[in-house]
């Protein structure tokens, strides 16, 4: 059972709820905060995350066996972020993964952690691995490059590898104006003891904080995908462009590979991940679950309007200001403004295209000629 935080008592501290509940949502001035995240200049409180331990020799090929990514062959303080998926090819669970050379540590989303453990350990069978939920231990803290105050013990370093995409991965946005290559966001693993030396540092000057709204803020503007945010119960990793940081698309079998290789082969994902510049001029900023909707209009009629998708996440940005992703149906035009449903008023919203409606389909399948009568 974790226990609260000591960053929650430094001064200005505002306790977040939903999912990022257990942790700061602002220390004061969220916009203030972004920009010195932004900068390097920040750390994140993510201590109501999930950490999961594996050990044992036999740990890096019995991940590799079930999870998306290649994983067998990671060298001592290599990261990888991996997928869990089911028989269907929808998401489970995703885990941030870096491996020490004698322990692979697992980051993930709070409510994923026992889950996730319990399913792990169900299939060791007679592997030498162990796994363990280490939370109430080990915590969790994230930076664009922020250093750890002097007397914190660094247990692991997870680097994010969204600023690339990985060996083995592939990219459905368009290349040209890419937003992740600012993305150099990673997460430390420290002993939960050693939260108390951040807060001291904190109050002494010697630390900034920034709470988790300017960490989603950033991470929206990189088009970064969240587990607990942009993932439900149909979501496939092609949705979210997800096969650019998290799928090895020629590793060996596990469980729902076959649909990763044909929808990205011979299919097209459902949805499709995308970007929303928000109208700002009635201070409505939507939340996770309003309704995308987008005008039909037909020949000789009125205009018809339709939900199309839903939001995900959303921030007030330093720069951009209100953005949001939303999941929606792949064959809405990418051109389409969008309205939004959020507090009784309607929010405009114009659209970037992350995810292109032509996403998938790599194999160039030749046509057949048609089968009839020779003359």
């Amino acid at each position: 059972m974790m226990t609260d935080s000591p960053l929650l008592a430094v001064p200005g501290a505002v306790a977040a709820d939903g999912i990022d509940a257990g942790v700061a949502s602002h220390y004061g001035n969220p916009l203030v905060e972004q920009r010195r995240l932004e900068e390097g200049l920040a750390l994140v409180d993510l201590s109501n995350r999930g950490v999961l331990s594996v050990t044992g020799p036999d740990r890096l090929t019995w991940l590799d066996s079930m999870a998306s990514q290649s994983l067998a062959r990671l060298q001592p303080g290599d990261s990888a972020e991996a997928l869990f998926l089911d028989a269907s090819g929808r998401v489970e669970h995703a885990v941030h993964l870096v491996d020490d050379g004698e322990t692979a540590w697992l980051v993930l989303e709070a409510s994923s952690a026992e889950p996730l453990r319990a399913w792990l350990d169900r299939m060791r069978f007679m592997l030498r691995v162990a796994v363990a939920d280490v939370s109430a231990e080990t915590a969790v803290i994230g930076s664009l490059g922020a250093p750890l105050p002097d007397g914190v013990a660094v247990t692991a370093i997870w680097n994010d590898p969204w600023a690339h995409v990985a060996p083995g991965g592939f990219q459905y946005a368009a290349e040209s104006g890419h937003p992740s290559a600012e993305w150099g966001y990673s997460e430390t693993l420290v002993p939960r003891a050693d939260l108390s030396v951040i807060a001291r540092a904190a109050r002494a000057g010697d630390v900034t904080l920034a709470g988790s709204l300017a960490l989603e803020a950033l991470r929206i503007a990189a088009w970064r995908p969240r587990f607990a945010t942009e993932v439900d119960e149909r979501t496939i990793p092609h949705e979210l462009d997800w096969l650019r940081s998290a799928v090895h698309l020629s590793k060996g079998c596990y469980r729902g590979q076959e649909t990763v290789a044909k929808v990205h082969n011979l299919g097209r994902p459902p949805r499709r991940l995308v970007l929303l510049h928000l109208d700002g001029s009635d201070t409505v900023l939507p939340v996770h679950g309003d309704i995308v909707s987008a005008d039909k209009v037909r020949p000789e009629s009125e205009a018809e309007r339709r939900a199309v998708g839903v939001v995900t996440s959303s921030a007030l940005h330093h720069e951009l200001g209100p953005i949001a992703l939303a999941v929606v149906k792949r064959a809405v035009p990418s051109d389409i403004p969008f309205t939004i449903d959020s507090h009784e008023t309607e929010v405009a919203a114009a659209q970037v295209e992350i995810v292109p409606s032509g996403a998938g389909a790599q194999v160039d399948v030749p046509r057949l000629p048609r089968l009839g009568i020779r003359r």
